[in-house]
């Protein structure tokens, strides 16, 4: 446990890095003008692309990317501190949000240098948007057990399968799946590979999905005959296992995975303070918020810190993901237990509205990214308890 511990070291981010804060503040205070509480409390799952392309425009997207793909060449704490902003803000990022954090990083790493040359600059400048094919059917978050298969032809591969709860699959002109090009799925991490899909390509159909407050984000998309050029593939073919755990160190640490109800609670805070502060149970339940988010922001900028050293966080993220998303679905049940010490006067309107989304929503929070049960499993394993 101790080893486990000390791997987390208090990280400080650097003042060059603090001092963009000030510039993405004023930015999203012009571009969110407005913009009532119960919207931004999409956050994340805010699709806006005009908004993700002024956002690039200030070279605010591949912001950690190397300067000679079109990135920022900044390190990974200036990222970090785009992405509180943004979601402290409750800025729609979705449209970028998948290419920027993950699937650059992963071309960066494991791509072909024709890869990188090809997609970095169309991802720094928002000129295409990505999914991520990783969930299949039946199969829920055990990634290893994916069915989707590639076959090697004399010029590519031909792609059969289904992935299912695709994020904006259906707004997407490129997915990076995760399928098998080996084996059977009772290989496990043996014969996976990632692949580079174009979204026009013709065999692949799309099928959205509304989720709980219908909202339409997710997908299922079928792959019937799709044939792919040989290099869609990333990286060595049956690596995309050990390139798919990389990725998911970036989808599992950040601050996404601890202010997803941020908005939610400054509305909520907002409020409080209007109202002379509330009783007791209001005071308690913004001191039991604030003591929470300090030591998940530690964790979170322990995982960056990491990250921008490259190292590979897998079980630090995992301990993110799991205290993140169980603070995260804790908060609207905090706040409306708190209700009865608010003035009616304040009980009404973007508050009440954004409370309703994010306890609809909530029960999502530990499925994106993988479940709590798949994070646990890392982290006992990690930990050598299995």
């Amino acid at each position: 446990m101790n080893s486990t511990l000390t791997s987390l070291p208090l990280a400080a981010i650097p003042a060059e890095d603090e001092a963009l804060r000030q510039n993405v503040r004023a930015f999203l205070g012009d571009a969110l003008r407005g913009m009532p509480a119960d919207v931004r409390s999409r956050s994340w799952l805010g699709y806006d692309l005009n908004f993700s392309r002024a956002l690039a425009r200030q070279g605010w997207v591949g912001l950690t990317l190397p300067t000679r793909y079109g990135g920022g060449g900044r390190s990974g704490f200036s990222r970090f501190v785009l992405s509180e902003e943004l979601l402290f803000a409750g800025a729609p990022v979705a449209a970028h949000w998948i290419a920027d954090r993950q699937t650059s990083q992963l071309i960066l790493r494991f791509g072909s240098e024709a890869q990188r040359q090809f997609f970095l600059p169309l991802i720094t400048a928002c000129d295409i948007v990505f999914c991520i094919g990783m969930s299949e059917p039946d199969t829920g978050s055990d990634l290893a057990s994916v069915r989707t298969r590639a076959t090697r032809t004399d010029t590519g591969w031909v792609l059969n399968g289904r992935k299912i709860w695709t994020t904006n699959a259906h707004r997407a002109d490129w997915m990076c799946a995760l399928v098998r090009t080996s084996g059977t799925a009772e290989d496990r991490h043996k014969g996976l590979s990632q692949m580079l899909i174009d979204m026009k390509s013709p065999g692949i159909s799309v099928r959205p999905l509304k989720d709980i407050v219908g909202d339409t984000h997710f997908n299922e998309v079928l792959f019937d005959n799709v044939g792919l050029p040989a290099d869609a593939l990333v990286g060595e073919e049956g690596s995309g296992w050990k390139q798919v755990t990389a990725e998911l160190a970036f989808e599992r640490s950040g601050p996404e995975r601890i202010l997803s109800s941020i908005v939610l609670a400054d509305t909520w805070l907002a409020a409080a303070r209007a109202a002379d502060h509330g009783g007791p149970n209001v005071r308690a339940t913004a001191g039991r918020i604030a003591a929470r988010l300090a030591v998940l922001r530690a964790m979170s900028l322990a995982v960056a810190a990491k990250l921008d050293r490259h190292e590979q966080p897998d079980l630090e993220a995992a301990f993110v993901k799991d205290l993140g998303t169980e603070f995260e679905q804790s908060v609207p049940d905090w706040i409306r237990g708190t209700l009865h010490e608010l003035p009616a006067t304040v009980r009404h309107g973007e508050l009440m509205r954004s409370l309703a989304y994010v306890t609809q929503i909530a029960p999502t929070f530990s499925l994106r990214g993988g479940t709590r049960q798949i994070m646990r499993g890392i982290i006992a394993r990690g930990l050598g308890l299995r």
